[in-house]
């Protein structure tokens, strides 16, 4: 069994690992990297030292940077802390630790941040849902089906940090660490499954994406398109309407030029058959308004309220149950960590249809946006504000590039 090992300020091995890795290592003119071996649990393989010298000696640092929830809060800014000089989290068994090259920005990640997932939370605590990036180290039970130097994506919590521990059953082997993969984490998956489960499309129905040009609807439209269905598609500019012909919507609908509701009922005259809202407040209302007899509304967000101090806008919710019944149509709420079983095959299907070029994956690393390009951890604070003002044409992604001294 082979223990914990630390070079320099890395790991450590069992003592009778150790003893023959440090002959090996002075031997290589390495003297005085390895320091002391004392007794440790199992974490690591072998190859690990192996990678860690074939990158020029770069070494995993024994501190590092992330951010930190230190007060609840809606307001981003109010609620993180970049904090530096931490050390660097070690992997456990079953677990990788992962050397994080781009991150995703959710609009619930302000939820998060205000404790609205957890009522129990108390800061400190770590936050960031998904990131990409290459395994520098890992345990040994990981080691089965994972090595150094892979890149993987993942969904899980604190991956707004240089280096993220991340169990494997929470990450998936990917060819590279393009930003791209990071789309399909929660955006992806949010689409797919819940049109699917939930959305239960058929060929030739009518499909509402709101919000249809940022993260999670450019998915919906395309997932919609390979249904046969007809999609229309919410947006606030001329610009991302041309982004969304270019992914197939039929119909992309400026709302500061044009008012849905009136192209709803020239265009949808018997209602809409499914709707993809993330929207809220007003947006809701309207498509409750124009369902479709046995119509779907799927509720994946509300993202015009997430910035109140309660997080919700008012809706017109008295008069819901009649709307429904008048029409025998549903709203079904989605929330994908109550789809955990679904999951992985989602990915999988997402990955193939990506890998065959059937499948558009924009993203915005606010190379637009007034001060450029999200690079680095401090950038996450700047791309938060970025998404809230509606500007990003896709998924919004932090790219967190590697240190000059490190070819990992």
């Amino acid at each position: 069994m082979i223990g914990l090992c630390r070079l320099g300020r890395g790991f450590q091995l069992a003592s009778g690992v150790a003893g023959r890795l440090q002959s090996w290592l002075k031997r290589g003119g390495c003297e005085g990297i390895v320091r002391t071996f004392p007794p440790l649990r199992s974490v690591i393989d072998l190859s690990y030292t192996q990678h860690f010298m074939d990158f020029h000696r770069s070494c995993i640092p024994s501190s590092t940077s992330k951010l930190v929830v230190t007060k609840l809060s809606a307001d981003f800014r109010e609620a993180a802390s970049l904090v530096h000089n931490v050390p660097v989290p070690t992997p456990g068994d079953g677990e990788l630790l992962v050397r994080n090259r781009f991150v995703g920005i959710n609009a619930s990640d302000i939820n998060y941040s205000a404790g609205r997932y957890d009522p129990s939370a108390k800061p400190p605590f770590d936050i960031g849902f998904e990131g990409v990036g290459e395994i520098v180290a890992l345990g040994l039970t990981a080691s089965a089906n994972y090595t150094v130097g892979q890149s993987v994506a993942y969904m899980s919590d604190g991956s707004f940090a240089e280096y993220t521990v991340v169990p494997t059953k929470n990450a998936i082997m990917v060819p590279s660490s393009k930003p791209e993969y990071i789309t399909f984490l929660v955006s992806g998956a949010t689409a797919y499954i819940s049109l699917k489960e939930l959305g239960s499309l058929s060929e030739g129905e009518t499909v509402l994406v709101t919000a249809a040009a940022g993260g999670t609807g450019q998915f919906a439209v395309q997932l919609a398109k390979k249904a046969k269905c007809h999609v229309l598609g919410t947006c606030s500019s001329d610009e991302k309407a041309g982004f969304l012909k270019t992914i197939g919507c039929d119909r992309p609908i400026n709302y500061k030029k044009e008012n849905i509701a009136a192209v709803l009922k020239k265009e949808c005259p018997r209602g809409v058959d499914v709707i993809y809202e993330s929207v809220g407040g007003d947006i809701f209302d309207l498509a409750v308004n124009n369902m479709a007899v046995k119509g779907r509304l799927i509720v994946i967000g509300f993202i015009s309220g997430y910035q109140t101090l309660t997080g919700l806008k008012a809706i017109k919710g008295g008069t819901l149950p009649a709307k429904l019944l008048q029409k025998s149509a549903s709203v079904r709420g989605f929330f994908l960590l109550h789809f955990r079983s679904h999951y992985q095959e989602a990915l999988k299907q997402l990955l193939a249809m990506f890998e065959k070029g059937e499948l558009a994956c924009e993203v915005d690393c606010g190379d637009m946006s007034p001060e450029g390009r999200f690079i680095g951890l401090e950038s996450v604070f700047r791309a938060v504000d970025y998404m809230y003002t509606g500007k990003n044409i896709g998924k919004v992604v932090v790219e967190l590039p590697p240190c000059v001294s490190s070819k990992l």
